[in-house]
């Protein structure tokens, strides 16, 4: 068995020029490339010109899927794994293949190459404290929903969590239940894109703004709570 190595390169949460010199370079010297969506990675293959075959790999992928990934490794085959826009397996399907493959071949060379996040770029830009900070991906859409919303009220930390245009409001709703009036939150859409948009004000001023202009209610969500 031959050792493999796994490179977790990090991409474009929007504008393709954030792409990394060294991220380039990896996916233009690696066998192949482990995407959510082939279509999507084509593109960003096709700006940088880097010619290699995709496999998909996503949250519906079955368990051969990963079984023939882990050959391919075993063969010691070169292989990268990116997601359709930021850090692979931050809120991310790519967290429970690595996890298979540690079990599987725990010799494979796992080589993070690190590029965006949206949890950090919009955490840059709120100007509420970082240096301490809650996590939750996208929150659950209905058991436990009420329960993570009681602890983001009751906490003195920083909050960062995502969310769909979808449940967006429902959510600002939610915020204006637990949180005190005065209590901060920024709100960022469309981030490194054209129409990038930070807002940070109380709740129920996010929400008025948002009520205002709800053809802006599009893209994913970052929400960040600010210290009670």
């Amino acid at each position: 068995m031959e050792m493999s190595n796994l490179y977790i390169v990090g991409t474009p949460i929007g504008n393709m020029e954030d792409m990394s010199f060294r991220a380039v370079k990896t996916l233009q010297s690696v066998d192949a490339i482990l995407c959510e969506d082939t279509r999507v990675t084509r593109k960003l293959l096709e700006r940088y010109e880097i010619n290699k075959p995709t496999i998909s790999y996503h949250s519906q992928s079955k368990i051969s899927k990963i079984d023939h990934i882990i050959e391919m490794l075993s063969e010691g085959k070169s292989l990268a794994l990116v997601s359709d826009a930021g850090t692979p397996t931050i809120s991310d399907p790519g967290s429970f293949l690595i996890s298979k493959i540690r079990e599987e071949l725990p010799e494979t060379l796992f080589v993070p190459i690190p590029g965006p996040t949206a949890l950090a770029t919009a955490l840059s830009a709120s100007g509420f404290p970082s240096s301490d900070f809650l996590f939750l991906g996208f929150l659950p859409h209905k058991k436990g929903r009420q329960t993570i919303f009681k602890e983001i009220g009751e906490t003195e930390r920083t909050v960062v969590f995502y969310e769909s245009p979808h449940r967006f409001i429902k959510t600002l709703e939610s915020l204006k239940e637990v949180i005190a009036p005065k209590r901060k939150i920024a709100v960022a859409r469309e981030l490194t894109k054209i129409y990038e948009e930070i807002k940070v004000g109380t709740v129920p001023e996010i929400f008025k703004y948002y009520e205002e202009n709800p053809d802006k209610i599009r893209g994913e969500f970052v929400i960040i709570v600010s210290v009670a």
